[in-house]
């Protein structure tokens, strides 16, 4: 019986940082805001040649197509008008793949949402609260120390990150995009994914340093006692 609570407390100090960056990175794909932060940035309405409020159709179409059964998007907006199917096939099938990582990521924080909940439970359940604070504190602490790891591979060579994050996400050759024609990279170019890696490692660490706060209270409030 020790072994499987400690086994228990263990999984859930680790998964923890899974946890809050997975819901991390789901904001951010639903977060209409963190696209019209990039767009205005980076000048997306003139290298586009699209008006502010067909950028605002694309935000929409991307979040709602990510979140929808459809395999494949279809996106028409007006440019200069006239209407323009926005993606060409590469984008397209690109646009599947990174749909596939978004699913990935949301099974995977609704499947430790629910082991966090049901341990979380036992844990009150039992009047277990400070082998519950020790959980939340030691899962926040390596959270930080991850996303500490996150920030500065980020900061110091971000370019080598993302090409071996993408020769290990994707099987094709898809996500090679040309930015000059295609209109899913001068949507999204390398500074905005440099910004929303930063934007969900600051969402982790602010989600880490809440629950170890919450945590670390009531450790302190029992050593007074």
């Amino acid at each position: 019986m020790k072994i499987l609570i400690a086994a228990a407390k263990w999984l859930f100090m680790v998964s923890l940082p899974l946890l809050l960056l997975t819901a991390s990175i789901a904001g951010a794909v639903n977060s209409s805001q963190l696209y019209k932060y990039g767009f205005e940035k980076y000048n997306v309405s003139q290298t586009t040649g699209l008006a502010e409020v067909e950028l605002k159709k694309v935000v929409k179409g991307l979040i709602n197509y990510f979140n929808s059964d459809e395999e494949f998007i279809s996106l028409t907006i007006l440019k200069d008008g006239k209407p323009l199917n926005l993606f060409n096939q590469r984008e397209i099938i690109h646009l599947k793949d990174v749909k596939g990582l978004i699913r990935l990521d949301y099974r995977v924080f609704l499947g430790i949402l629910l082991y966090a909940l049901l341990y979380t439970g036992v844990c009150l359940w039992r009047r277990s609260w400070l082998r519950l604070a020790r959980g939340l504190v030691w899962g926040s602490g390596l959270t930080l120390a991850l996303m500490l790891a996150l920030g500065l591979g980020t900061l110091l060579n971000f370019d080598q990150l993302f090409l071996r994050f993408h020769l290990i996400s994707f099987a094709n050759e898809f996500w090679k995009l040309d930015p000059t024609k295609d209109y899913l990279i001068m949507l999204f170019p390398r500074g905005f994914w440099y910004d929303a890696t930063l934007f969900c490692a600051l969402g982790t660490i602010i989600s880490a340093v809440v629950l170890g706060g919450v945590g670390g209270v009531y450790l302190g409030r029992q050593k007074k006692h």
